[in-house]
């Protein structure tokens, strides 16, 4: 006898629907880390109280830190070094589309020359 049912593993602790992707305002993320280098809290305790993460508010700050005010750009809105880097890409891709178009047609009048 073959057993046709399907079966479907559950992890115990794991939900069936998918977890949404909870996005935070970069207004969110420095007032979460002025809690913790202003106001004393430490990072433990103001991630509990903000209901996030401990490593989520610990790498928050060490961005601020680097980076200062362009540590959370936004939705949308690179970084300076970024936006240049897909400029350059889009360049890129253009010029490698033109040099393409110009090989293939010095290839046709080298070959309607001979």
């Amino acid at each position: 006898m073959v057993d046709t049912q399907l079966r479907v593993y559950n992890h115990p602790w794991r939900s069936i629907m998918a977890r949404t992707r909870r996005t935070y305002t970069p207004e969110f993320k420095a007032e979460a880390v002025k809690l913790v280098t202003e106001q004393g809290y430490s990072v433990a305790e103001a991630a509990r109280s903000l209901g996030i993460c401990d490593n989520l508010l610990r790498n928050w700050k060490q961005a601020l830190e680097t980076q200062g005010e362009q540590a959370f750009p936004g939705r949308g809105k690179l970084s300076p070094f970024e936006e240049e880097n897909r400029r350059l890409r889009a360049e890129n891709k253009r010029l490698l589309a033109e040099r393409d178009i110009l090989k293939k047609a010095a290839a046709f009048f080298a070959r309607e020359a001979t």
